[in-house]
């Protein structure tokens, strides 16, 4: 059985931020469930997280995961001080604990998996994992013999000008035989200049004690400030869009293009730039996105195109075509083969197949069936005030241009909607609405203004025209005049 303890205590204040550094997100999710996420392989039986600054935010982030056991550290006086919180937790418990940093969020979970295959193919009482730096500067240097075995870790200020030539350090990953610890943990001391209880002091006590190097030196950058958070997450770009790449996923321009590792992409997509994939989102074999769009928590069919639009919490299926400048939202369901274009705002609406709306339109709470044509500039009017109401709108139904439909309001299949109707009643089945004013045409009408001018600068034998005479009281002006 193996337990794993995850050092989240710190407040991080580098960062300069009231969120615990543990909580700072990195593509989609925090540190420390990144860190969580490293264990997968190693199927762990428990999982400790040592909390302390801002704990109850902590441990409320993590509510979604099931089965974390939470160790309070009130003061943070080191990693030993840390791990010593876990005596009263851990004293039934006699097999291998492997401790982890919650700002080391870049391992990777093979590198943990061959960190405890050494440590239990040898019975070590502890193993270090290590890596080669190309800039060791700062570090603890570890040294070993030929076969591995630590024979001693110095500091860096330490260290004579020839111990610095050695480029291995000290991870701060550890995998301990617990029995072993927990007899030593007492015993450490804060013999320092911070006053702190290290952990690496206990490795002192405790033989063998072994190193494993970690094949990618940059999987054990922590990160201490908003700079190296933007460094971890080119990091962890990188690895995603080689992966994809290799998979068969057209990146057209991968330095302009974001993808969360929540994101499923599947063969033969094409990513153009400027694009950017967030959260629980999947795109499916075939389908262009972008350039320019934002899609986020949501499911794209096949062969679909989004060019410029934003999409979030929404399905799209097969065949169909979004944008430019499109805007879905709050779990819109768009059916096979529509087309979404210029400037369409869908909002908690439900299309069916083949239905279209080409330009200039807000579709809200609304339900439409199949083969329904949106005319430009048609509003679903669905907030009175106080509620939200729902449209329902029938198969093969049509809206002229400049169409609002007050909600709540149902139109039956193949009704059509004369252009610039106001509709606040229920149509049946298989008929034409017009709901608009009669159009009034009065000839020769002007403004007042404009008749005086026209009058005061025209020759005495013009005379005005009669329907703005005031001789001609009869004759009907619009209400603003």
């Amino acid at each position: 059985m193996v337990a794993v303890a995850i050092l989240a205590a710190g407040r991080g204040t580098r960062m300069k931020s009231r969120l615990p550094k543990v909580l700072h997100p990195l593509g989609g999710r925090s540190l420390l469930e990144r860190v969580l996420g490293c264990t997968t392989g190693i199927q762990p039986t428990r999982r400790l997280v040592i909390v302390g600054y801002a704990g109850e935010t902590v441990k409320q982030a993590m509510t979604h995961i099931p089965g974390l056991e939470f160790v309070d550290q009130p003061e943070q006086l080191g990693t030993g001080h840390a791990v010593q919180q876990l005596l009263p937790h851990l004293q039934d418990f006699s097999d291998d604990l492997l401790v982890l940093n919650g700002d080391v969020p870049l391992l990777r979970p093979e590198t943990l998996t061959a960190l405890l295959e050494t440590h239990q193919a040898n019975q070590n009482a502890a193993t270090i994992l290590t890596a080669q730096l190309p800039d060791a500067k700062g570090y603890g240097r570890v040294f070993c013999d030929g076969q591995n075995v630590v024979t001693q870790i110095i500091e860096d200020r330490d260290c004579t000008p020839a111990q610095r030539q050695n480029r291995r350090v000290n991870a701060g990953i550890y995998c301990f035989r617990w029995a072993a610890l927990a007899e030593v943990l007492p015993k450490l001391q804060a013999d320092n200049d911070q006053k702190e209880y290290y952990l690496t002091d206990a490795v002192n006590f405790l033989d063998p004690v072994m190193a494993v190097d970690v094949q990618d030196y940059q999987e054990i950058l922590g990160i201490n400030d908003r700079k190296q958070l933007a460094t971890a997450y080119d990091i962890l770009q990188t690895r995603l869009k080689d992966d994809y790449m290799a998979a068969g996923v057209t990146l057209i321009d991968p330095d302009t293009i974001t993808i969360d590792d929540t994101v499923q992409l599947e063969s033969d997509v094409i990513i153009e730039p400027q694009t950017h994939l967030r959260g629980q989102t999947i795109v499916r074999s075939g389908s262009r996105i972008g350039p320019g769009s934002l899609i986020e928590n949501s499911e794209i069919g096949e062969n679909t195109t989004v060019l410029y639009s934003v999409i979030s919490d929404s399905v799209v299926q097969a065949g169909s075509r979004i944008g430019p400048y499109a805007h879905l939202r709050g779990q819109v369901q768009v059916g096979e083969g529509c087309r979404i274009g210029n400037f369409v705002e869908l909002k908690n609406s439900t299309l069916g197949a083949h239905t279209n709306a080409a330009h200039l339109s807000y579709i809200g709470d609304a339900t439409l069936g199949n083969r329904v044509n949106i005319g430009a500039g048609t509003i679903t009017a669905n907030y009175d005030g106080v509620r939200k109401h729902r449209t329902e709108i029938g198969d093969r139904c049509k809206t002229g241009s400049n169409s609002v439909l007050v909600a709540p309001i149902t139109l039956g299949a193949d009704v059509t909607v004369a252009a610039g109707s106001t509709v606040v009643d229920d149509v049946p089945a298989d008929c034409l609405v017009v709901a608009r004013a009669r159009q009034v045409v009065k000839p020769g009408w002007r403004m007042k203004s404009q008749a005086s001018s026209t009058s005061s600068s025209a020759s005495s034998s013009i005379q005005p025209s009669s329907a703005v005479s005031p001789a001609n009281p009869s004759v009907d002006l619009p209400p603003d005049t």
